[in-house]
């Protein structure tokens, strides 16, 4: 538990945020800036911030064209992205705006463009327009498609650094941020001299930290601390491995920025996509393979609990009959290079299965409804007297600024943070 919880647990906090995520960092950093030196500590399970989905991604700060006009992702990602540009241009992590093109390779995925481009005028992307052949040339000379969207505020940043920089902001405001403590159980008490309501978080391994506010970002875990804390099961969240490649460096020219396909409007997952960073490295992926651990950053790896969590749910297998030809193709695309550079070469025809070598993998925390639904908005709930955040897949990064401040909102209409 180490030191730094120790001491948490002696003392009271006026919040504690479970996960040191760029979610959890950046709701501590948002408490700590509408009161001021106010207790506030972080707990993270890891030896460091940011330890699985911040940074095991495509790194992409997303406009805001994907998500359903009204929805908690439009609202947020908008807002979200234009505050991340200005905190990296404050703090100087290195951030480059790029752009990106979402392509149709084919006559059926033109009404799925006409779809996002009117989602994305909805949302009010800045600078959003539809491009043909010749202008996607000019932008992307490699690429190859019938028409494209153009979303110029679309960005590349490292966002474990942008994680790193909101810690050292909340320990510059006061705050706590514990490494390796993890909470494994929330619950509310009524302190009898006072008769004020209390918050306990358990620790694994002994201790506790007390609180008058929590908030569980917890990612992958954040639906077992719901159940403990007398929440709904519904949803339950499955793990989803996500392999990426890399363009060999002879091949990176063929990438100016960020390529994109037309995904699937009924699946919350974008499709393998190029993605140029700063550094110059082209990713590929990633792919989308429902996983035997939460932390299966490797295929292979399986943890009981995990699996037997995933398998007893009855919303997996309603999944699983309609999606089962996807999720194929998605499998075929994670142990075949031949199969993730055929994906590849729909939009740059040049590339081979030869341009690629592995990358990484990460791991994506999907919200599974009972029904069998893949839930696409971020989830936001109470229970045991404190805020869970349910389902936060991307554009979460992108948006952390923004959900923090909804969340804190939230809090404080519930009779301060």
């Amino acid at each position: 538990m180490g030191d730094g919880a120790a001491r948490a647990s002696s003392d009271e906090n006026s919040l504690v945020v479970v996960g040191a995520g760029i979610v959890g960092l950046a709701v501590a950093r948002e408490a700590l800036r509408r009161v001021p030196g106010q207790p506030v500590t972080v707990l993270e399970a890891e030896d460091r911030v940011g330890a699985h989905q911040t940074s095991h991604n495509s790194g992409v700060i997303h406009a805001g064209l994907y998500y359903a006009p009204g929805s908690l992702k439009a609202r947020l990602c908008v807002a979200g992205a234009r505050e991340l540009y200005e905190l990296c241009a404050s703090r100087g992590v290195p951030v480059d705006r790029c752009g990106k093109v979402i392509v149709a390779t084919e006559a059926r995925e033109l009404p799925g463009l006409d779809e996002l481009e009117r989602r994305g005028r909805a949302n009010g992307v800045p600078g959003l327009r539809r491009i043909g052949p010749g202008e996607l040339a000019e932008i992307e000379p490699h690429a190859r498609g019938l028409a494209a969207l153009h979303s110029p505020a679309t960005g590349i940043v490292d966002f474990a650094a942008v994680a790193r920089a909101l810690a050292d902001d909340v320990r510059a405001g006061g705050g706590e941020v514990i490494t390796g403590a993890r909470a494994e159980r929330v619950e509310r008490r009524t302190d009898g001299r006072a008769g004020a309501a209390r918050l306990r978080l358990g620790l694994v391994g002994g201790g506790e930290v007390r609180a008058r506010k929590a908030v569980l970002c917890a990612g992958a875990w954040s639906d077992r601390l719901a159940r403990a804390a007398g929440a709904d099961p519904d949803p339950r969240i499955v793990p989803f491995h996500g392999s990426y490649a890399r363009l060999r460096p002879e091949h990176r020219h063929l990438v100016r920025a960020l390529i994109y396909p037309v995904p699937v409007p009924e699946l919350p997952f974008l499709g393998v996509h190029l993605t140029r960073h700063p550094d110059g490295e082209v990713l590929v992926g990633p792919t989308a393979v429902l996983a035997g651990a939460r932390d299966a950053y490797r295929m292979a790896r399986v943890r009981p609990r995990d699996l037997a969590d995933t398998v007893a749910w009855p919303g997996t297998w309603r999944m699983a009959r309609r999606w089962w030809r996807t999720g194929v193709h998605e499998l075929r695309s994670a142990l075949s290079r031949r199969t993730l550079a055929a994906e590849a070469a729909r939009f740059i025809p040049e590339l081979g299965t030869r341009d690629l070598e592995p990358a990484f993998a990460g791991v994506r925390a999907q919200a599974l409804a009972r029904d069998g639904r893949l839930l696409d908005d971020f989830v936001l709930s109470e229970a045991g007297g404190a805020l869970h955040v349910r389902n936060a897949p991307s554009p979460a990064a992108t948006a952390c600024l923004a959900i923090a401040r909804e969340i804190v909102d939230r809090l404080e209409r519930n009779s301060g943070v």
